[in-house]
């Protein structure tokens, strides 16, 4: 701050802020109770977990949140712990999740339920494919991919 200004001006960045986002001009204000869900251009992508009238958490979802996992969801919960202990680290990376994933023995076998507006092509590989992590055998990294 410098000597002319006055202590009790807010920095650039606080009054930024105010204003809203200076890039489009947009302002919400979220107390006037639009539901920006609703907004154009929302798309569903079969992801959101946003419960509205008459939605209901999913018995997969509602146990695990109550502490009662499936096998599972257990079983994914100790593998990822026992990566981050093996390998000391406290946040994985989404390539190792991933890498979790596959050494616990899923495949792309099926087509996705997930819409990702054409952003990334589907595909399926087959049920005894190879997991293709760093410490697959190198052989083994045939192409296993086939057109969804």
């Amino acid at each position: 701050m410098s000597s002319e200004e006055p202590a009790n001006q807010p920095d650039s960045g606080e009054a930024d802020r105010r204003q809203g986002d200076r890039r489009t001009g947009d302002v919400t204000d979220r107390r006037i109770g639009l539901d920006r869900r609703a907004a154009q251009g929302a798309e569903q992508t079969n992801l959101e977990r946003r419960r509205g009238p008459g939605r209901r958490l999913s018995e997969f979802v509602r146990d695990a949140e109550e502490g009662e996992m499936s096998k599972e969801q257990f079983m994914f919960l100790m593998a990822v712990d026992t990566f981050k202990r093996v390998n000391g680290k406290s946040f994985p990376s989404w390539s190792d999740v991933l890498e979790v994933v596959r050494k616990l023995g899923y495949r792309k076998t099926m087509a996705s339920e997930i819409n990702l507006g054409g952003r990334v092509e589907d595909w399926r590989e087959r049920a005894d494919a190879p997991s293709n992590t760093t410490h697959s055998d190198p052989n083994d990294h045939k192409d296993t991919r086939r057109a969804a």
